[in-house]
């Protein structure tokens, strides 16, 4: 059976039998993957610490019929314990792996990886509030998959901007001749929010209150859950509450 090397970031793990784990890894080069690692629940498992949700790891795997096999894991980055020793940072991280669970296949996404490793880490350095960095990844990563929200000009007719009107059905702002009746305004600092979630304006970002924190929030919820045509579990979970 053909070996392989891989650089993975754990998304989930399941119980298979006595011993053995069924992990899904969001890798670098082969997008998704699902393996087995056997005895990794024993004891006296080398790797079995490895291999738990957040962790980033080099691994060497063979191919199987349903399923690969992975043999070999060393660690690249432990984000696992520093995430989950706090909880807004434990359930936005959730949220991100579930995300990335749906969002990607087998075919490699550089990108998506890249990002995912990078929000994980910025979560476990406490760099910015978890839930601006939940949120920050949420709008990126749909972003790669293609469905890049617009905050400026209109999403449906591309009107320059700026638009108030939010339509997380039609991918963003839009000018009133599109807006729907009733559709929802949102006011210019919660839009200006979203745009630097979206590009990576963390000192907008950062400065934001928690009420327009809240705002932004549950626009890239609604938008999450309409692009992906699925509710996310995890997503009930996510604490709001500000880190002291």
């Amino acid at each position: 059976m053909p070996v392989y090397r891989e650089e993975g970031v754990v998304l989930r793990t399941h119980k298979l039998g006595e011993a053995d784990r069924i992990v899904t890894l969001l890798t670098r080069g082969r997008g998704k993957v699902r393996a087995v690692a056997k005895g990794v629940r024993r004891t006296g498992s080398k790797f079995g610490a490895r291999l738990e949700p957040f962790m980033v790891a080099d691994l060497q795997l063979y191919e199987g019929r349903t399923l690969d096999v992975i043999n070999q894991a060393e660690t690249l980055a432990s984000y696992g314990a520093l995430i989950a020793a706090d909880y807004s940072s434990y359930t936005a991280a959730t949220v991100m792996v579930e995300t990335a669970d749906k969002l990607t296949e087998s075919e490699g996404s550089l990108q998506q990886y890249l990002l995912l490793v990078g929000a994980l880490r910025a979560l476990s350095r406490h760099d910015h509030d978890a839930t601006l960095i939940l949120d920050s990844y949420l709008l990126r990563s749909l972003s790669l998959a293609g469905w890049a929200p617009s905050f400026f000009d209109c999403a449906r007719c591309q009107a320059p901007g700026p638009h108030r009107h939010m339509v997380v059905q039609l991918g963003g702002v839009v000018c009133d001749n599109c807006s729907p009746p009733g559709s929802p305004r949102l006011d210019e600092d919660a839009i200006t929010l979203l745009a630097a979630l979206l590009t990576g304006d963390w000192d907008a970002a950062d400065a934001s209150d928690d009420q327009l924190r809240s705002r932004a929030s549950g626009v890239v919820a609604a938008y999450t859950q309409w692009h992906l045509e699925r509710g996310l579990k995890s997503l009930v979970h996510v604490s709001r509450e500000r880190a002291q």
